[in-house]
């Protein structure tokens, strides 16, 4: 019987960016109270809100609907880039003359003058509608019991409306829009690599239909449909090759530069672009379930998954208000001076508290992202800063995957083609790559074999199965005599992997398999030394001799013989001692490691969709570059976090302090409130280039 939380449905909204931490906050509540709302997560980073609902109780007309009565009507999604170089230059100019004109005019009395000239109703009138989407969001709060950032800033504006600073109001609305902004053009920049990903998700297919070929759109295909790809073309779904020869640009899901060549029976991902040649794909994935929709959907939610460090600043956000209002009191009790008090207010900037962090994550996130690399979440960008411990599987992983079938040993009488044909019909539904291997052996032979009349895969040691009658095991060499296991250790002290061939409990054959590591394995780990990590270690469920044959030349540790269940207490040995794991690996055996691992690493477009679940980062691309690249990048991301923050802590204290005294006056405070949402913009959008 289905439970409720297999019938949940989920949908994404495009919102107007809430101003702050806080107003995202309340309108997640506003979602929650949603009758049959089960979850509401507002990502303020990309500027979405994610919601789970149970069908039966709901409608999305409701939820955008909710999200309409909170005072963030759902939006279209932007698909540019956001304000061009050429309006920030004029925005950049316009607030530099606002400014220059600010501070002279309050230095010099000119806004004593100005006031005295234009009647107050007109000051008044001019900050109302200059403000009034600000004010709006501000009431909104109040009625809600709440404090926001702009709460602060309209009080002293009103504070010095009060005390008859007409101009000075006005420039402190027209700095608090500037600001408003800012805050959102950061947020823009930091979004754009999601929405370059997105960009690229193909819009509309070619598919035959009843013998005649039709566009429709890409998400209409069905799986098992075909699907023509022409020239200049993306390819629409996941799916194999049928027919046709072409050079296929995956840099858009791989991030890979050079294009690569595919025929028939080769596999293809959505978002590859045929650059020259023509295919028909069989669609095995479309739309969000394909490689390149699963890989957008984990980029757009990696923000809900937020680093420690975020929750502390989200955390210290909700007291820094209170503490400022609580200074602006004791401003005015101790100096009595509204302005001086409304400067206190005016200063305060807790918005750059909350974006120091997501910005940057962001930023890192869409940068690696576009290279191929796909993290879950900032939190495991913060654990791949300190991680000190990499542990390796073998197979797929740190080799090529692709093990050829050596030598085969004939024993008791049997003939070599025997033992192959006996072995690749028990291997016939596994996915091991061993499996693919002996099959592949059987094929180049010529060698006829017959489906398994039943098959088991046996955790940790290989296969069991019944062909023609006669019961066929396939894995570890064990239980043989002391001649087989000789020459089996002969075989194995070469580096290769020994697996034995049994039928109905009678040893027949061994099959010698060899797989290589793959190119760059050694720089990568040298780079990994290099950046502090002091474990690099091999985990593998082959022999000794096979362990030490790969990992020796790589000048890495290794464990062997370790079933599944052994590599999590290796991985859990390590986490007890005070280390930070990575685990890297791409199978099915590997999917414990993986998410028992601080951070756990999937290497592959081809590797398993468990071990891709399972894992908290997902390498597109086969390449060991790019971890060391990744834990290099996550490093500068943090600190480039703890420079936004300590910036903005700066900047907060010292603009305080100035105010409290007297010595800022609220036109520059509202101009320099500013300040730390750009330092954030320019010091973040640098990890954009980093990867």
């Amino acid at each position: 019987m289905g439970t409720v939380r297999d019938s949940l449905q989920r949908t994404v909204l495009d919102v107007d960016a809430p101003d702050c931490r806080d107003c995202a906050r309340h309108l997640e509540e506003v979602l929650q109270a949603v009758p049959g709302v089960h979850e509401a997560r507002v990502l303020s980073g990309t500027g979405e809100a994610v919601v789970v609902y149970d069908p039966g109780r709901t409608r999305p007309e409701d939820v955008r609907e909710a999200v309409r009565r909170a005072g963030y009507a759902p939006s279209k999604e932007v698909t540019g880039a956001g304000p061009g170089r050429s309006l920030l230059l004029v925005l950049g100019a316009l607030f530099g003359a606002v400014l220059l004109v600010a501070v002279l005019g309050e230095w010099m009395g000119w806004l004593d003058a100005v006031n005295r000239k234009l009647p107050w109703p007109v000051w008044v009138a001019a900050a109302a509608v200059g403000g009034l989407p600000i004010f709006r969001n501000v009431v909104r709060a109040a009625l809600r019991g709440r404090v926001i950032a702009h709460t602060l800033m309209t009080v002293g504006m009103l504070a010095a409306l009060a005390v008859g600073e007409w101009a000075a109001a006005l420039v402190i609305v027209f700095f608090m829009r500037v600001g408003e902004f800012t805050e959102r053009f950061t947020q823009e920049r930091a979004r754009d690599a999601v929405r370059h990903l997105a960009r690229m998700s193909p819009q509309t297919a070619r598919v035959e239909r009843d013998g005649v070929e039709v566009q429709v759109p890409a998400s209409a295909v069905r799986p098992g449909e075909q699907v023509v790809v022409r020239p200049g073309e993306a390819v629409p779904v996941d799916g194999e090759v049928l027919d046709g020869a072409a050079t296929v640009d995956q840099a858009a899901l791989t991030g890979e530069a050079m294009p690569v060549e595919v025929g028939t029976g080769d596999k293809v991902f959505a978002a590859s672009v045929v650059r020259a040649g023509y295919l028909r794909v069989r669609a095995t994935a479309v739309g969000p379930e394909s490689t390149f929709g699963r890989a957008l959907r984990l980029v757009q939610e990696a923000e809900r998954d937020r680093a420690p460090v975020q929750l502390a600043a989200d955390r210290f956000s909700g007291y820094y208000l209170p503490v400022v209002a609580a200074l602006a009191l004791v401003t005015f009790l101790v100096r009595r001076d509204p302005l001086a008090t409304a400067a206190v207010l005016v200063v305060a900037c807790s918005c750059s508290f909350a974006l120091a962090t997501p910005v940057a994550m962001l930023a890192c996130l869409g940068a690696a992202a576009r290279a191929g690399v796909l993290v879950k979440g900032g939190r495991y960008l913060e654990l791949l800063a300190r991680a000190d411990v990499v542990l390796v599987d073998k197979t797929g992983t740190l080799t090529v995957g692709r093990p050829e079938v050596a030598e085969v040993v004939a024993l008791d009488g049997a003939r070599e083609e025997d033992v192959l044909r006996l072995a690749a019909s028990a291997e016939r539904y596994s996915e091991h790559p061993l499996a693919e291997a002996i099959r592949q052996a059987a094929q180049a032979r010529g060698l006829l074999v017959p489906a398994p009349d039943r098959f088991e895969a046996l955790s940790g040691f290989g296969v069991r199965a019944e062909v023609a009658g006669r019961t066929v095991e396939v894995g570890r060499p064990e239980g043989v005599s002391a001649s087989v296991k000789a020459v089996a250790a002969r075989l194995e002290r070469l580096g290769k992997t020994v697996v034995a061939v049994s039928a109905d409990g009678r040893p027949v054959g061994l099959l010698a398999l060899a797989d290589g590591p793959r190119p760059g394995t050694g720089a990568a780990f040298r780079a990994l030394r290099e950046l502090g990590v002091r474990h690099v270690e091999l985990l593998t469920g082959d022999n000794e001799h096979v362990a030490e044959a790969v990992a020796r030349p790589l000048g890495i540790g290794w464990r062997a013989r370790l079933l599944p269940e052994e590599k999590i207490e290796v991985v859990g040995g390590y986490q007890a001692r005070g280390h930070t794991v990575v685990m890297v690996g791409d199978g099915v055996n590997d999917a414990p490691a993986l998410a028992q691992a601080h951070v756990g690493v999937a290497m592959g477009s081809a590797g398993t969709a468990l071990a891709a679940e399972a894992a908290h980062v997902v390498l597109l691309r086969e390449d060991w570059a790019l971890l060391p690249r990744l834990i290099l990048l996550s490093r500068r991301a943090m600190r480039t976090v703890w420079l936004n923050l300590g910036f903005t802590l700066a900047y907060n204290a010292l603009g305080l302090s100035l105010a409290a005294v007297g010595l800022l006056p609220p036109t520059l405070a509202a101009a320099l409130q500013s300040l730390p949402d750009l330092f954030i913009l320019g010091n973040s959008s640098r990890l954009l280039r980093k990867f």
